[in-house]
């Protein structure tokens, strides 16, 4: 690979370069409400479902969301990826106003639980509400320490464009200086992202991307969606798998985590102003950042097999902490203790859930 020059298209006067006293984070995603349960592996083969995978639904998928209601231990959650890394980030940050988020739902109970489950948290939600389409749900197949993930988009695949575009929305986005979307947003509004991507790079301001699941990798139009984003990308999250299938689409020979992150960073990039910062996980090993090809390790919170209760969401916990990191102003290793910390008390937590208050001590 050619490592090619960071372009000077964004590059701005050092009057954009100071950090607000207090910066706001904007998370724009898809919504759903996670039905989580325990479920067995004759579960998942009736369903065809790996684990640690995620995918959306297709017809044979649809009675699984009555069954995961039919389980003892059902829990229906505010979930959809980038909502959960939004509220983590508000959660550890204790600030009012610290996030925002944007996405569609139905106008339906399910819609209006997630809201009010937001805005206790603190989270300024600007939900675009389609009228007949019912709120996305998220079937969380909770297997041991593993989670096979089956999304219907529903309402959340509705998202357009000229909600962002409207004035009141539009003012959170000039308001905001860092921006988050899970990779899955690419399969519902791609120019949504651009624009705010766009945005940012003309701005100074921070960009965040996760590349989320294989399959955003792995389907040509996603894929693509990708590719036009990658420039104006800051902050690249990923897991290991989704590093290495990364490589892959890349047609790259690396399969070393640590190598496939280097070769990221150094990728084309709009913003010449500051590197682009690579952040992937790896579960119960060190994650691995890197920023202009060098590479630094930082450690997981690690915890004994008998307090893991379920993994769902541990990513974006990671996410997070680590965005309310850099909500503060932090570096790059107190943004990687936040997410490692937060990681650490959602697996040990039924669901993507948290206690009130975290005890995070930086």
């Amino acid at each position: 690979l050619r490592v090619v020059p960071r372009s000077s298209s964004c590059i701005l006067p050092p009057a954009f370069f100071a950090v607000a006293m207090a910066q706001m984070l904007l998370g724009m995603g898809n919504p759903l409400l996670d039905v989580s349960a325990n479920v067995d592996d004759e579960l998942l083969k009736k369903y065809d479902l790996k684990p640690n995978d995620a995918i959306l639904a297709e017809d044979k998928h649809q009675p699984l969301y009555a069954d995961l209601a039919a389980k003892p231990d059902v829990m229906y959650i505010a979930g959809g990826a980038t909502q959960n890394s939004i509220r983590i980030a508000q959660w550890l940050s204790q600030r009012a106003g610290a996030t925002a988020y944007m996405g569609c739902v139905g106008k339906d109970d399910n819609a209006q639980k997630m809201r009010e489950v937001c805005e206790k948290d603190g989270v300024n939600v600007a939900y675009m509400v389609h009228e007949t389409v019912p709120t996305g749900v998220c079937g969380v197949c909770v297997n041991g320490v593993h989670r096979s993930l089956v999304t219907t988009l529903a309402a959340a695949n509705e998202y357009k464009i000229t909600h962002l575009e409207q004035a009141e929305n539009w003012a959170l986005v000039e308001k905001s200086s860092i921006f988050y979307s899970s990779g899955f947003f690419i399969t519902v509004s791609p120019d949504s992202m651009e624009k705010v991507a766009k945005h940012a790079c003309e701005t100074n301001k921070t960009y965040c991307l996760n590349l989320a699941a294989p399959f955003i990798i792995q389907v040509p139009p996603f894929k693509a969606t990708l590719t036009k984003l990658m420039p104006f990308v800051d902050i690249l999250f990923g897991n290991e798998t989704e590093a290495v299938e990364f490589a892959k689409s890349e047609g790259w020979t690396e399969t070393d985590v640590a190598a496939i992150a280097a070769k990221v960073s150094q990728l084309p990039k709009e913003n010449g102003s500051k590197p682009r910062t690579v952040v992937f996980t790896q579960g119960a090993e060190a994650t691995i950042v890197a920023i202009n090809g060098e590479i630094q390790t930082y450690p997981i919170v690690a915890l004994p097999q008998e307090k893991i209760v379920d993994t769902n969401g541990a990513g974006d916990a990671y996410v997070g902490g680590y965005l309310s990191g850099l909500l503060e102003g932090k570096d790059v290793a107190e943004c990687c203790k936040r997410g490692a910390y937060a990681g650490s008390v959602i697996v040990q937590q039924p669901g993507a859930t948290y206690p009130d208050k975290p005890s995070y001590e930086g």
